[in-house]
Formats: structure tokens, sequence, C-alpha cells
């Protein structure tokens, strides 16, 4: 039943031309498989022993593994690191995500799933329903994308040593006895196809010339990634499935076309993929930089695959498409401009660690180690500002001439608002306070996007005070995941304890809040938007929400107006960093490090006084928790404000950075009425007074009233 129930909402998410589009994909699915043979996948008579000096002679070809990169590196941190990740290859030992390593023993079973002791069927890719079954195929589809495949061939080219080379052809060997082109999890999508592709095209290149490396193996896996390349374009995502997965077959796609410019699809292939990742990147890497699908992880894994095209064309032609290049670039930027020179990552969305291309054994990539992989392969000045330079770098760095340019460390970046992805950034000296104004996500199903619409975090001197708790989980536990992509685990307020947005399943959205950015005045450092979310409701509300955070002062105050009909509950949450502990202070609560403040919150409503609410780590609603890799989590504080009141109402939340162990904020209060909103504080800046007209000129002005003299 809840399958079937998965299937009508997805289909409300589709316009006609797509159900017909997946109809005709599910009838050819059904019809007997059509099987390619070699001729048509790689062209007539090829000539597997001239194409083979040719792939070792790197004729008409870019190369991004080869010996003169390994002389660079050798003795370096970063070779010892490739070695240290070669060799628990070679001990056939595997860490995935947050789960515990596997060993799996003298001959990798490519379908078993240590883990949860699970044996993935033998079946056509298109008959495993991955979605109900018993196991997590996140783990199954890392373990087949064969990632570390590179690490062997670098390992190889590093010491010369035979082990490495032998490992990685018996791995090949065995992977593609064990998994005929369609059969198997591994061919679960053409999305895996890709990913995998780029993987094994990359590795081959660096054992070229290996000994082991016969024509007959090297035809078989030549093969392999013709079916694979073939595959990432007839199976292709489309329609409201054309996120990342749809750049990483093409990116798979352009890989083998670049690296097998022999094979006689390889120039159709070329053009096709190129063209519609250049659409692509400019639907996906919105012109203000940020992400269409609104999660950080999936804006660098996307821009990483941009990157590996463009670069691989400049290789080769000694340019790369504008296109491809500007989307890294603006994508760059971007994150340069949200990190700055010390804050914290964003972490908004989902995010699954995925890697375009494993050049080192980094467990994820940071928004940092990927600004300063785009620095060394394009010398962005902004990415070169902000990143750190990871393993990966160096092997695709040592080729090129970028490196870091003096004149781009230049003074601290201030306030920004990105408008198409809908995010305001505002920084007073080391404090930098962000609020989401963006949609939910990217097409009909927003697949990785968080029910999170005017979220505010906040963080000091480079260190997380409030902030997204992260993803935790997507197949491993769906509990996990309900509750991570919800409304209450986010700094936002939510009514009656439901979700701005309806969830219709794991990567589907089926209702999305819509957010309204009334006015950003970022040198004032205020913010006025609102959200649609509730109008569903039998007693429908609107939420509205001011961040007022000028840079003059130590304290933001957050104002959520409740507008509409009836009586509810409504709620603020702040989710704090784990390494916070939290006890009761005044009208609000005190967070501390360590036994020391660093965040005071004090609450107020319009009607009625707050009740103080506080979780952390509760099994039962899985809230109070926070999530650093995917499927792991640990204990967090979520705190914030409860009130049940008729509408209309106001709840005031006061944010204030510091060390004072007495409250820092005092006389909160705020009154509501039919014109006007007075929200009035004291701290140690000073009375502040501050005066909404929800429907002035312009709409939702704030009338700014202060006290010159300090509180004594």
């Amino acid at each position: 039943m809840q399958r079937l129930t998965w299937y009508a909402h997805r289909l409300r998410a589709m316009e006609a031309a797509e159900i017909e589009w997946r109809i005709r994909r599910v009838v050819g699915q059904r019809l007997p498989s059509r099987s390619f043979t070699e001729a048509q996948l790689v062209g007539p008579d090829l000539d597997w022993c001239g194409t083979l000096d040719r792939f070792r002679a790197a004729e008409g070809r870019p190369v991004l593994l080869d010996p003169e990169q390994a002389d660079a590196l050798a003795g370096s941190e970063i070779a010892t690191a490739t070695l240290v990740a070669a060799d628990r290859v070679l001990d056939h030992r595997f860490a995935y995500f947050g789960y515990p390593e596997a060993a799996l023993g003298p001959e990798i079973d490519w379908n078993h799933d240590p883990i949860g002791g699970i044996d993935w069927p033998a079946l056509p890719g298109h008959r495993i329903d991955h979605r109900t079954a018993a196991g997590d195929p996140k783990w199954i589809w890392e373990l087949n994308r064969l990632q570390h495949l590179p690490w062997l061939a670098q390992a190889w080219l590093l010491t010369g040593d035979d082990r490495y080379a032998t490992e990685a052809f018996d791995q090949l060997d065995s992977w593609i006895t064990a998994n005929p082109p369609g059969r198997g999890i591994a061919w679960r999508g053409a999305f895996e196809a890709g990913i995998r592709a780029i993987s094994v095209a990359v590795a081959l290149q660096g054992l070229r010339h290996s000994p082991r490396l016969t024509v007959a193996r090297f035809r078989a896996v030549v093969c392999m990634l013709a079916e694979s390349a073939r595959r990432c374009w007839a199976e292709r995502s489309l329609y409201s499935s054309a996120n990342n997965h749809l750049i990483g077959e093409l990116a798979g796609l352009a890989t083998v076309a670049l690296l097998f410019p022999d094979l006689r699809p390889s120039p159709r292939w070329e053009r096709d993929a190129v063209t519609a990742l250049c659409a692509e990147a400019d639907r996906q890497i919105l012109p203000d930089g940020s992400g269409a699908e609104q999660a950080v992880g999936y804006q660098m894994f996307t821009a990483e695959l941009l990157l590996l095209v463009a670069e691989m064309l400049r290789r080769r032609d000694g340019y790369a498409p504008v296109l491809l290049t500007n989307a890294v670039t603006r994508s760059a930027r971007y994150l340069a401009a949200v990190v700055g020179d010390h804050d914290p990552a964003p972490r908004y969305g989902d995010d699954d660690e995925g890697f375009a291309l494993r050049l080192d054994a980094s467990p994820v990539r940071t928004v940092r180690d990927h600004l300063g992989l785009v620095g060394s392969v394009l010398g962005t000045p902004d990415a070169i500002r902000a990143g750190t330079c990871p393993p990966a770098a160096g092997w695709l760095a040592a080729a090129t001439d970028a490196t870091e340019d003096a004149s781009a460390r230049g003074e601290p970046l201030g306030s920004f608002h990105a408008p198409d992805g809908g995010l305001v950034v505002l920084r007073s000296g080391r404090r930098r306070i962000t609020m989401d104004v963006g949609p939910l996500g990217y097409l009909s199903i927003a697949a990785h996007g968080h029910a999170d619409a005017l979220a505010v975090t906040l963080s000091a001197d480079g260190h997380e005070l409030v902030g997204h708790p992260g993803v935790t989980s997507y197949y491993g536990h769906p509990d996990w995941r309900s509750a991570h992509r919800g409304t209450r685990a986010h700094p936002t307020a939510s009514v009656d304890g439901l979700d701005q947005s309806v969830i219709g399943g794991a990567f589907l959205w089926r209702r999305h809040a819509r957010v309204h950015t009334r006015s950003v005045d970022t040198a004032a450092g205020v913010v006025d938007a609102e959200h649609d979310g509730y109008l569903r409701l039998d007693e429908p509300v609107v939420h509205r929400r001011w961040l007022i955070a000028p840079p003059d002062r130590v304290t933001a105050v957050v104002v959520d107006l409740f507008t509409g009909t009836g009586h509810h509950e409504f709620r603020t949450a702040w989710p704090l960093h784990p390494s916070l502990d939290v006890r009761p202070a005044g009208c609000g609560h005190l967070a501390l490090r360590e036994g020391s403040p660093v965040l005071q919150l004090a609450y107020a409503a319009s009607s009625g006084e707050p009740v103080r609410s506080e979780i952390r780590g509760d099994t039962d609603t899985n809230l109070g928790w926070w999530s650093h890799r995917l499927e792991s989590r640990v204990p967090a504080w979520l705190v914030g404000s409860v009130v049940h009141a008729q509408t209309p109402v106001a709840l005031v939340t006061a944010l204030t950075p510091g060390n004072a162990e007495e409250p820092a904020v005092s006389d909160l209060g705020v009154d509501l009425r039919d014109d006007a909103i007075t929200v009035r504080w004291r701290d140690e800046d000073g009375a502040h007074l501050h005066t909404l007209l929800p429907s002035g000129d312009p709409p939702g002005h704030v009338q700014r009233e202060d006290v010159a003299h300090p509180v004594s």
C-alpha cells in the first residue's frame, strides 16, 4: 500500500509528456531485452591492437593520470596518503559514509552488502526495487562505482609495484564477470553507470603502460565502458528527474568519448554530451552561483563533474567550453562568498558525499577543499582565497600553472544577497548570519531540498552556533530521514508541528512551500520574507519572518509573525552545534562550549508567555540530533519557544553571541497591533525599539529607535 501511495504522489509530480515517456520506457523494459553486439557498440572491425597502442601513446585524447605527474608527487604527503589508501584496497577494506569499515575477504562479492548482510539479486537492474529492499543500496552502489581503482593506478605510477596493477585488473576482471550489462544492482540506472565509467576510464589510463593490460583485457574493459556510455545517453534522466543524475550520466558519456576516441560512436557521444552539459550547467548552477537543487553537497558534486569534463577538453584542445567553466567559476565565487575567510561551510539540503572522480581518499569533500580544487585547476582567485587544497588537487594541478594570486587575499567579505538561490548573508566582524529565502528545491520533486524556508543560521569566530543539523540518512534509517528533512529540525518556525512542505516520499515533495521575499537590505541588516506552506491547513496561516541584524549591533532579533485564522501551536526551533551544552537562562537559553558561554537566546510573544523548549537525542521524534556524515548522527540540543494562541501572533527570538554569564538581553517584549509590530529589548549596546510596518511603504519597513547610552 505504501508503495502504491508513493507511485500516486510521483505521478502527480509529472507532466503529461513525462508520464508518456515513462510509460514507453517501462514497456520497453518489459519487452525481450535487445543485446548490442560489440560491432554496434564500438564499430565493426576495430583494430584492437592499434587502438591499445594509441591509448598507451595518448594520441588525440586528454591525459589525467601519467608517470610525469607521479614523479612530481613522489615522496610528498599526497603520495603517502595515496599509498595508504591503495594498501587498504589491496586488503579489500572499504568504508563508506558513517558505516564502519568492512573487510570483504579474498574474493570480492560485488552484490553482497556486509553491513546489512544483504545479497542483492542477479536480476535485470530495472526489476530491482531499491526503494523497498531490506538493505541500503547506497553502500553497494558506492562499492560498485569502483572509485577506488584510480588509487591503485596512482599507487602503481608512484611505485611501479606490480601488486597495485595486478589488484586493479583482477578487480576489473571479477567485476565484469559478476555484472553483465544490465544485470544486478550495479546497473540500476544510468547514473551509476556514468559515475563508474569515469572511475574505470581514468584508472585504465593510469595503468596504460602496465604489462598486465593485455589486448584481451583492454577489449573487455572498453566494451563494458562503451555499453555504459550507451546507457548514459539512452537511459538518461529527463523531466522531473533531470537533476545531478543527468549531469553524472552526461559526464560519464563524455569521459568515455574523450578517452576512447577510436570507438565509432565517440564523436557523436562527445557532441551530444558536451552540448547537453553546457545547457544543464546554466540550469543547475544559477546566475548568482548557487545550486538549483538547494543542496550544497550536490552543488559541489555537480560543479566537479562539469570541471572534470571542461578540464579534459582543455587538456586535449587547449581550451574548454566557456559555458562549463563559467558555471564552475560562478559556483565557486558563490561558495567562497558564503564561507568567507573564516566562516563554517553551509550545510543546507541533502548531501550524499558524492565524488565526481576520487583522486584521493578523503572521506568527504569539504567546501573549502572543493574550492581549492577549483582554484588549482581554473585559477579562480575567489576559490584560491577561500580554499584549502585537497590531495586530489596535486594530481589535477600538476599539469597546470594555476597558482595563488596574492592580490586575492584582500579585505574580509561583507554581506550579500543571492537572489536566484535565495540566500542572504549578513556579516559583522566575525559574526555571520544567513537567512534562507529560496525555493524548496529543483524541479517538481525537489528531491534534495529540505523544508527549511526562512531558516536563520548563526556562526561567530569561525564556529557554528545555530545551523542546519544535516542529512542523517537516505535509505538506512527512513525515520531519521523524514525528521531531518522536516521543518522542526531546522532553524525556522512551524505551525501545529507540521512541515511547511508536504513529503511524498524519501526523495519527493508533493507540495512545495513558496517563499515571497518582500525586502532585503544588507547594509541595514534587515530581511523580510514569508512563505505560503501553511495555507493548506483547514484554518490557514501565513508565516512571515523578519531578521534584524544591523552590523553595529551585538544582538540579532528574529520576529515571526503568524496571520490567518484559528488557534494553533506556534514553535520556533534553533538547532545548536553538538559541541554546545545548554542551560535555562532568564526568558531563554544559554549555550556553552566547554563550560564557557558562547550564545544567549531570549524569547517573547505577543500573546501569552512562550514556553521554553529543549530536546536532545530523542529517539521517538528523531529530533535533537546532528549529522556530520550520512548514516550517522550525534545528540545535539534543539532549543526554542512554543506558544498556543489565536492568530495573529508574533514570536520574537533574540540571539546574542558572547561570553556573558548573565542574561545579555533584558526587557524583551513584542506588541502586535493591526498596523504595526513593536519589538523592544535592552542589551550591552543600550535600549532598542523597532517598529515593523507589515503593510507600510515599502512593505515590511522597519523603524529603528535606539538609546545611545549603554545599559549599566
